[in-house]
């Protein structure tokens, strides 16, 4: 029988967060999501893993306060579930996903939701695995969908307006992010000492707030490029990926 921990106050500064598991370069990043996590604990966010070294987890949080820019009442918004390397086809994705349906049912929560797209995008779960628990997709914008297993009767969570524009009236290339995962400030940093050695122009957003997040000018999970006022992506970039994406 597979052991699992849930992060809290208690245990949070001994255990790993896994994502950036064993890799100094990304140490600041997992004190910062460490931080972030500290703060959003006491809203009902759970981090719960596979009690192993390795990427096997499931993040959650009501949607009220979720740094996502969705909107709705009493559901879960699931930020991320990774079940990585040779911890893949053994089921444990499955008892994460059902843990989160059955903890949120016992919260008396609505219902349960989370960011997918129509074809496969980095940082993002597969669409096909949520839709074998019953979810459905309740809102979109252009490929990006968002699912929702509903418990009730009661409304189902829909993207910000605010998030529907995918614009921004600056041109520059321009990247929002957020200390919600541990490999930002790494790349933020690379990508800013890159672009002045190069002398090309990023302009950095950090959101660092809820009302931030609800109000993104698109679908935001911790990361969001834009370039000539529109969306590129929210794939995290390095300055190998940035250097191709420029050219």
């Amino acid at each position: 029988m597979n052991e699992y921990v849930n992060l809290n106050l208690e245990n949070i500064e001994n255990e790993h967060v896994c994502c950036a598991i064993g890799d100094p370069k990304h140490r600041s990043g997992v004190d910062n999501k460490k931080e972030w996590m500290k703060h959003k604990l006491n809203e009902g966010h759970v981090f719960r893993k596979l009690n192993t070294r390795g990427k096997i987890f499931i993040e959650y949080e009501p949607i009220e306060t979720a740094w996502v820019p969705i909107n709705g009442k009493n559901y879960e918004y699931i930020y991320c579930l990774w079940v990585a390397g040779s911890f893949k086809g053994k089921g444990i994705a499955k008892e994460l996903l059902e843990y989160a349906i059955e903890d949120s049912k016992e919260k008396g929560m609505s219902g349960i939701c989370t960011l997918t797209s129509k074809k496969k995008k980095p940082f993002l779960g597969e669409k096909r695995f949520f839709e074998h628990y019953g979810f459905k997709v309740v809102d979109s914008i252009g490929e990006y969908e968002l699912l929702a297993l509903q418990f009730d009767k009661n409304e189902t969570p829909r993207f910000s307006e605010t998030a529907r524009k995918m614009k921004i009236d600056n041109n520059e290339f321009t990247i929002y992010y957020s200390p919600a995962c541990p490999y930002v400030e790494y790349e933020v940093n690379e990508l800013m000492e890159y672009s002045k050695e190069n002398n090309i122009k990023i302009n950095f957003i950090k959101i660092d707030s809820l009302e931030k997040a609800k109000n993104m000018p698109c679908v935001f999970n911790n990361w969001a490029n834009f370039y000539k006022g529109e969306f590129v992506s929210n794939t995290i970039l390095n300055a190998n990926s940035l250097k191709k994406l420029i050219n």
